[in-house]
Order: C-alpha cells, then structure tokens, then sequence
C-alpha cells in the first residue's frame, strides 16, 4: 500500500487548532503529506493507540504532537512508538511553561524533541529537516529556502533601521 503521508499531527483538544496550524502551514509549504488528529491521552487512550498503530502502517516516518495543561500526549505517543516525536508545549504563561516542563523533560530512553511553547511552525520544520536526511530532493527545497530566507533578510534589514 502506497501512501504518502509522513507526518502525523497530534494534538489534545480543539482548542489548540490554531496554534497547530502552523505545523501544517511549514509541512505544506516543503509539500510534506501530513494528518492532523484530536485524540487525548487521557480521554480516549484506545482511540489514540489504534490511530497511532494505522499511521505507522500508512508510512508516517515522524510525529508532531501538540499538548497543553497535563502535557502527556508526546510522552505517551513516544512511548508506543520508535518513530521521532516532536512535542508542541501549548497555551500561556504559567500554563505553556508547565507543558513546556512535562515535555521536556522524558524519562532516560523516551525521548521527545522540544520546541518553543506555541511554536508548532518550528515543530513542522523539525520535521522537515528530520525527513531531509534521506530524501534529497527534499534536502533540497530545504537548503533552499534557508538561502532565500537569508537573502530576504539581508534586502530587509541590511542597510541598518531607522529608529
């Protein structure tokens, strides 16, 4: 069975749609196949496990999974899987900082990859830059865009500002 999806997008509640987004947002632009799911860990774990086991089977190579409050669902996706996981730490303030703390920090053998608390952008081109390591073609658009990010920087902010 072929099928083209590499990435699968986790994330614990509606809530957080926006902020995932952005994941999928970086994933579209490198035109890297993804699903996004609303399962919780704690909600409906069954639901999570089965899903988790049939996008394995359809070739997903890496997760991205997003949670707020408790933070458990990276932790628990990497647990049942050997596939990289990439924890998205949402919300605010006092609560963006406690995900940001569950996942992070995994116990010895159970890692998940971190980034920025509301930074599912970053996750995504995590992701792409993970999946670059054996697809040149992908290499490619990747080492692309970073020399067109760089050229627009510069024509932006290479003269100096005004303040």
């Amino acid at each position: 069975m072929e099928v083209s999806m590499k990435v699968a997008i986790f994330f614990g509640s509606k809530s957080d749609t926006e902020i995932m987004r952005g994941a999928a947002n970086c994933l579209k632009e490198f035109g890297i196949e993804y699903k996004a799911f609303v399962l919780s860990a704690h909600r409906v774990p069954e639901k999570l496990e089965e899903t988790l086991r049939e996008v394995e089977e359809q070739g997903c190579e890496v997760v991205i999974a997003g949670a707020g409050l408790a933070a458990h669902l990276p932790g628990v996706i990497a647990s049942q899987t050997t596939m990289p996981v990439i924890g998205v730490p949402c919300k605010e303030a006092i609560e963006g900082l406690d995900a940001l703390f569950s996942i992070v920090q995994m116990p010895k053998s159970i890692p998940v990859a971190t980034v920025g608390i509301n930074n599912a952008y970053n996750a995504g081109m995590l992701a792409v830059q993970m999946l670059s390591v054996n697809d040149k073609e992908l290499k490619a658009k990747l080492v692309e865009y970073r020399k067109n990010m760089k050229e627009k920087f510069i024509a932006e902010n290479g003269e100096g500002v005004e303040l």
